[in-house]
């Protein structure tokens, strides 16, 4: 299993953790499935939680239906949710593994003091534990208006 991150994807991820800090936060990831799980576009997600914010992260179910439209409108795959660990090594938790679905990737962001610190993805197996995806993190992409002359 494996999962490609567009340079701008990763930015975004942990500039959002960081924001929310020392709070979770959350989100979704979109892009295409495939040998290789291609995820090309994030959108923020609002952690609802009320209580104990710093180790759980709620969606809201409308914002989960606006985010499925998302994908369908924008010829995208809803491929699973990102969220941040304050504090916290960038590996499940029992509760994440409570909650989580096989098909999705669960990218998990290590916030220590502030500052992301590690960014690891995981996809619940058959057996109902978390294995590791293989993240590859994609350069910045460099695009010249003109030509280069020699």
């Amino acid at each position: 299993m494996e999962l490609a991150l567009q340079y701008e994807v990763q930015e975004s991820i942990g500039r959002h953790a960081e924001e929310a800090y020392p709070d979770e936060c959350c989100g979704f990831l979109f892009g295409e499935d495939g040998d290789i799980r291609r995820i090309s576009h994030v959108r923020r997600a609002t952690n609802t939680r009320t209580e104990n914010r710093g180790r759980r992260f709620r969606i809201d179910p409308d914002e989960y239906r606006r985010a499925e439209k998302f994908a369908v409108d924008n010829d995208l795959d809803l491929l699973g949710i990102y969220h941040s660990h304050p504090d916290h090594p960038a590996e499940p938790s029992e509760h994440d593994r409570s909650v989580a679905l096989p098909f999705f990737s669960y990218i998990i962001v290590s916030v220590q003091g502030g500052t992301t610190s590690e960014i690891r993805s995981w996809r619940l197996n058959g057996e109902e534990t978390f294995d590791e995806e293989t993240i590859t993190f994609l350069s910045k992409q460099v695009y010249a208006t003109k030509p280069i002359s020699k």
